[in-house]
């Protein structure tokens, strides 16, 4: 039985194979009703286990044939929206099988992982409801010794359509693309600071300028001017006055590597901090390319900085690029929040890796295992959607996301009472859910995270399976076919 949001998202299927089409939505329908599962537990029977493995190894299963119909179905829900932030990033995939290596998987970063790079270009609304991904791009390194033994010049010589970093650039344009689709949505752009590529930079301000752009700097670039005493964009921009201040919460974190020593990466304690806001505009000097003449680029920078950080431990601090205006406070803060909407691609991911499991997936060669990459990847958004909606859309019917067989049998579970006749809330039920994965519902709780809500479907699918079979409804008994 296919799940009904699965029939509605993958409408535009087409693997030019009509038993194909049907075997991606049954299989899609399994593993995400039960995404922390391994796929024969998930497919529940050896026919099942056998025909989603025969999917993952038919050549016409594609990366882009499989992603397709969910791209189609959420330019849809785009569609729908009047701001919409196109966040992009890069994630490893890490397949390392010292026992048995994946043949062709590339070398991460170490000398000792193997795996491959998942780059999105995923939609969010502007309080972080993920709407999918539009485009993506995998790739693996090859064995040769990348840009980071070179020198500075030698990497400054390559032309950027040669770097991985190209992918910044791409995704830009695509989301450029995009927005001649939607005319009416505002589509904000928005990366961390792997993208602070300054050919990136210049593409954003090149007219005709349809999509608008936060990059958060990963370098301090020269600024053009002799009138300016700082020659650098962060010291320029601390030389500004201060807008306004503002209370955070700083979430503590763990150095990844011993050896990093970037300040950014250093391992912190989590605390409230206060933070002062200033902004300015700068005309960028261009670096030197061997290939080409790059053009200055004027930009606006918001400077976020924490004020009084306790002693040995680096200060919260970004430092924003963007084509967004900044002439009044109001617009800086609005520049702030969207880039806050950025952090949700790393909850993307961490449910595509620690809800659906994807790296523990067994398979012999790449293609496969990403072939089954992009099947969760849709499992991953689809339970992130369902958690933020609930959020954002708190006081619609449940029944606009959950089918009367899976909200019912979760209410009687849950409450231990007869479910009501008219079906509750949507952010009721996705805390009924939550709570079957663990999560507290009371007083003062914050809203249900991801984690509890994945374990929660899981166990809302099997509820529905019984329901369906046994539940009230079925009093004359199951048919059997």
């Amino acid at each position: 039985m296919v799940a009904a949001w699965v029939s509605e998202e993958m409408t535009a299927v087409d693997l030019k194979d009509k038993r194909l089409d049907k075997r991606l939505k049954e299989v899609l329908s399994q593993l995400g009703s039960r995404p922390t599962a391994s796929i024969p537990a998930a497919c529940g029977g050896h026919s099942e286990m056998t025909a989603a493995y025969r999917l993952f190894d038919n050549e016409k299963a594609s990366w882009s044939g499989i992603l397709e119909p969910h791209a189609e179905a959420t330019r849809q829900r785009v569609a729908q929206q009047k701001v919409v932030l196109l966040v992009q990033d890069t994630t490893e995939v890490d397949m390392t099988r010292p026992e048995q290596p994946v043949v062709g998987a590339g070398p991460l970063a170490g000398s000792t992982r193997r795996g491959a790079l998942l780059h999105l270009l995923h939609g969010f609304t502007s309080d972080g409801t993920p709407l999918g991904t539009l485009h993506s791009l995998t790739w693996t390194r090859g064995e040769e010794p990348s840009c980071r033994s070179m020198t500075r010049a030698q990497r400054a010589d390559i032309p950027i359509e040669e770097k991985e970093s190209f992918r910044w650039v791409d995704m830009l344009r695509r989301a450029q693309e995009e927005a001649t689709r939607c005319p009416a949505t505002q589509f904000i752009c928005a990366a961390d600071s792997e993208a602070d590529v300054y050919e990136l930079l210049a593409e954003g301000m090149a007219e005709p300028r349809r999509v608008e752009w936060i990059v958060r700097a990963g370098q301090n670039r020269t600024i053009q001017g002799e009138n300016s005493e700082a020659r650098h964009v962060r010291e320029h921009v601390l030389g500004q006055p201060v807008l306004f201040t503002h209370a955070i919460q700083v979430r503590g974190r763990k150095a990844k590597v011993a050896c990093e020593t970037r300040g950014r990466r250093q391992p912190r304690e989590s605390r409230d901090a206060q933070v002062e806001v200033r902004a300015a505009s700068v005309t960028l000097r261009p670096p030197w390319r061997g290939d080409r003449k790059l053009p200055e680029v004027t930009v606006n920078v918001v400077l976020v900085r924490e004020v009084g950080p306790p002693k040995d431990d680096e200060p919260v601090e970004w430092l924003l690029l963007t084509s967004l205006p900044i002439h009044d406070v109001e617009r800086v803060r609005q520049v702030i929040q969207y880039y806050c909407v950025r952090w949700m691609i790393e909850v993307l991911f961490r449910t595509l890796k620690s809800g659906c499991r994807v790296e523990d997936r067994r398979f012999e060669h790449i293609d496969r295992m990403l072939s089954c990459l992009a099947v969760y990847l849709i499992v991953a958004w689809r339970t992130l959607y369902v958690c933020r909606l609930g959020r954002s859309c708190p006081e619609i019917s449940s029944e606009a996301v959950f089918e009367s067989a899976e909200w019912k049998p979760v209410w009687k579970v849950v409450h231990r009472t007869a479910p009501p006749h008219k079906p509750p809330t949507l952010a009721t039920m996705v805390k009924l859910v939550a709570q079957l994965g663990g999560y507290i519902n009371r007083k003062g709780s914050g809203p249900p995270g991801p984690q509890t809500l994945w374990i929660g479907l899981q166990r809302m699918h099997d509820f529905e399976l019984c329901w369906q079979l046994f539940g009230p409804e079925t009093r004359a008994g199951p048919k059997l076919v």
